[in-house]
């Protein structure tokens, strides 16, 4: 049997919910390949880039900042599962100038994501909110904030089901970055210096997250069995609905990548960091690497 290590760098449904599929429908062992799942989520990019990684975000961020030649593999979604939950007050984000919000930082993926879909809506990130740079978690400390009103609004993960969430507070969803932003933003990368797209281990995971997509389409109550296990604060309800309405319509179905979202998406992410778009859409992302057979 084959063995990889696969990291996530980040928590939620997001990252998370195809390597989870795969794992408890036992894909990976029908595959021939054991793969461990292991939180990258403060790994430095030296120790990430020797296994493969679920973050296609963090990943495009490094290929164009220091040039580490991350390929993606697979393509999950294009839609991150990212939202801008508000106290009662504002009611778009244009509303958020003077406003406090809690937010990831500038050079992350899901900061990175944030001041892109913020400038679109005609706000400066560095002079017209007041920022509250906090690293990833699981969001709680925003629901506490948000609730003592010490900030206004929070960007907030798929560790929570962010309607739900607001109506339980009688909050409101201000927006979500999928519907302003497009990425393919998780999936299966790796690093060739390391790991050889042809890899079989690699090979295998591939094959084993494209079954685990198609378990989210074809068997929806298989996949909000699962889901209940990341929004245990929700109820039932609350968790189909946030599968019908975020994950069954943007999910894919074959891990394939749309290449004229990859290109828009790395022209606004390197014009957000400030550097140049040194890689193009079909040379970052190449799902066509990944065989059909064992």
């Amino acid at each position: 049997m084959h063995t990889i290590d696969l990291a996530y760098v980040g928590r939620g449904l997001h990252e998370e919910l195809v390597a989870y599929i795969a794992d408890q429908q036992g894909c990976y062992a029908d595959e021939g390949v054991h793969v461990a799942l292991r939180d990258g989520c403060s790994w430095d990019e030296e120790r990430l880039r020797r296994g493969a990684t679920i973050g296609l975000g963090r990943a495009l961020l490094s290929r164009l900042t220091d040039g580490t030649p991350w390929v993606a593999l697979q393509v999950n979604t294009t839609r991150p599962l990212f939202w801008f939950l508000a106290r009662p007050g504002p009611t778009s984000l244009a509303d958020l100038a003077g406003r406090r919000l809690a937010v990831h930082a500038p050079r992350t993926a899901p900061g990175c994501f944030t001041r892109i879909v913020l400038r679109r809506a005609g706000l400066d990130p560095d002079r017209d909110i007041r920022t509250v740079v906090r690293p990833p978690g699981d969001y709680g400390m925003d629901l506490r904030r948000l609730h003592d009103g010490s900030i206004d609004a929070a960007l907030v993960g798929s560790t929570m089901a962010p309607e739900a969430t607001a109506a339980e507070y009688g909050w409101q969803v201000l927006a979500w970055i999928g519907d302003h932003f497009r990425i393919p933003t998780v999936g299966v990368a790796v690093d060739p210096t390391y790991i050889h797209p042809d890899d079989p281990a690699v090979q295998a995971v591939l094959r084993a997250h494209r079954r685990a997509l198609r378990v989210i389409h074809d068997e929806p109550d298989t996949t909000v069995r699962y889901m209940r296990t990341f929004l245990g604060r929700h109820t039932a309800d609350e968790v189909r609905a946030h599968y019908e309405t975020f994950i069954a319509p943007y999910f894919t179905t074959d891990g394939q990548a749309d290449l004229a979202v990859g290109a828009g998406a790395i022209t606004a992410v390197a014009a957000e960091l400030g550097v140049p778009a040194t890689v193009t859409a079909a040379e970052f992302y190449r799902p066509a690497a990944a065989s059909t057979a064992l």
